[in-house]
């Protein structure tokens, strides 16, 4: 969960950006997406998710072309003069950010309400997750064109109050689940280490921890190399601080109160925190507006171009990445799992984090030969009263939680489909997710800007390099962003210090 929010030094789009969406597009037809899709040799589940973290990428750079004069002229062409994206010399393609990122939230809020209480792939509805790609992506791309003829007021709406909060609460999501990635990475490697002969999971442990803290140091020696000089006292402070809070939550992770409480708590899950948290920082300073104090404003050329190209790219790929994680993670805020009074996130009784109790978790599905109906075909066969023939008929008891009245049969011998008995996350939730991070998207295009007017302000004339979260609003969104980072990951420590009671024995 570490690259959610993560944002590095970015750029502008061109030719090779405009050439990129054209043959992606294309790729994304209606019978190339189904045969693409059918053909996929991955499990079912999968397959799924990479396609729509295709469509989040391909809708996310086209939004980022909004951002360039050309692309809004080209609007009006096509339109022949009927949408207008100009005025008064001044290109405002913040609306149109906000309207091609509507349009994706609109589309994953349409699918969430159709998939709402679908728990297993026999549901008829199921079909709407993981088949019919092309009736999905051509009514994206008919959401995409039928929300440039909406009126600007609306947008302004949205962009100031709906896009802002859901692209909030997204931040905040990836913030937990970092944490608890923290907590439950380390369990997996001691659990691995105490399980195994070898010392490889030992060596991944310790390696990943001083590899974390040596990649910590290095970069903070970087921002106070290039990024704090004389007259840089908010960047000295923001580089200060951010030390201090690795220390402390490192003297923390150890302290004797909080081992007791919690043995398993230690330098990995620190490590982890305290260099993302210094990434943040070194994004946030990198994409400081005052030019004196950020020497990447002193690039030009083609090196600039390249370099904010690859790194517009890299963060749209990062943010679909992640987005795929946290929309599959919905045990970790519908359902939770209890160990000795402590709640496991993500339903692998990590317990860090929870809040209240409740029963375990299974993330994973039964075995066929261990359900209740197999059982009871079995105690028939032995019983006389059906043939033993009946057992090799994965049909008879290869069942989910479907709809009784709203099921399909499902074909026997698929060996990539991981989701024949029940799915693997919740739908409905998978693509609420979708649509808060492409909220968050439009507000970091827009670098995070209230809109005033329906003019809103954009790229400035001659500026042919358009940059991503370059302003001081998204500054401090990174910086606050680590902030909460530190907070939630101290309260993981301090809660069973705190509240015995309820978090109970972690033995």
């Amino acid at each position: 969960m570490g690259a959610l929010i993560s944002l590095p030094f970015f750029g502008s789009m061109g030719a090779v950006a405009t050439s990129a969406l054209a043959g992606c597009a294309f790729c994304f037809t209606s019978k190339a997406a189904s045969l693409a899709f059918k053909s996929c040799n991955c499990n079912s589940s999968i397959a799924t998710r990479v396609g729509f973290a295709l469509i989040f990428s391909l809708n996310s750079l086209l939004a980022w072309l909004m951002k360039t004069p050309w692309a809004v002229e080209q609007i009006k062409k096509l339109t022949l003069n009927y949408i207008s994206l100009c005025e008064t010399g001044k290109c405002h393609g913040t609306l149109a950010i906000h309207r091609i990122c509507f349009a994706l939230s609109l589309f994953h809020f349409i699918l969430s309400a159709s998939l709402i209480n679908v728990r297993s792939t026999r549901t008829r509805r199921a079909e709407i997750q993981n088949g019919w790609w092309g009736p999905k992506v051509l009514v994206w791309l008919l959401l995409l064109v039928l929300s440039f003829l909406i009126p600007d007021g609306f947008f302004v709406f949205w962009g100031n109050w709906v896009a802002l909060a859901g692209a909030t609460i997204f931040i905040l999501i990836g913030l937990v689940l970092l944490v608890d990635f923290a907590h439950s990475f380390t369990e997996m490697c001691l659990e691995k280490w105490e399980s195994s002969s070898s010392n490889l999971w030992q060596y991944v442990l310790v390696g990943s921890t001083f590899g974390l803290y040596a990649a910590t140091i290095a970069l903070t020696g970087i921002m106070y190399a290039y990024f704090a000089g004389s007259g840089c006292t908010l960047n000295r402070f923001f580089i200060t601080f951010n030390l201090i809070l690795a220390i402390l939550i490192t003297i923390l992770c150890v302290s004797p109160a909080v081992q007791e409480a919690n043995p398993k708590s230690g330098l990995a899950q620190a490590s982890m925190v305290a260099a993302y948290c210094t990434y943040l920082v070194l994004s946030a300073v990198g994409n400081h507006t005052h030019a004196t104090c950020n020497p990447l404003h002193k690039s030009a050329g083609a090196t600039q171009t390249t370099t904010v190209i690859i790194g517009g790219v890299f963060t749209f790929v990062a943010i679909a990445y992640s987005t795929t994680r946290a929309a599959t993670q919905s045990k970790a805020f519908s359902a939770v799992g209890k160990k000795n009074g402590a709640i496991a996130l993500d339903g692998n009784d990590s317990g860090e984090l929870g809040m209240t109790s409740g029963p375990a978790v299974i993330t994973t599905q039964p075995a066929p030969k261990n359900t209740p109906r197999y059982q009871a075909l079995v105690a028939a066969v032995e019983a006389g009263a059906i043939p033993a023939s009946a057992l090799n008929d994965r049909s008879l008891y290869a069942d989910g939680d479907a709809d009784s009245d709203d099921e399909v049969d499902v074909a026997v011998g698929e060996e990539r489909d991981d989701e024949k008995v029940a799915v693997r996350y919740n739908y409905s939730w998978f693509h609420i997710i979708f649509a808060m991070a492409s909220m968050y998207v439009a507000m970091l295009l827009t670098d995070w800007h209230i809109i005033k007017h329906t003019t809103a302000d954009d790229p400035k004339d001659g500026d042919s390099t358009i940059y991503i979260g370059r302003s001081d609003v998204a500054m401090w969104m990174r910086i606050i962003s680590s902030w909460i980072s530190v907070l939630l990951y101290s309260w993981s420590l301090l809660a069973p210090v705190l509240m015995p009671d309820r978090f109970g024995d972690w033995d």
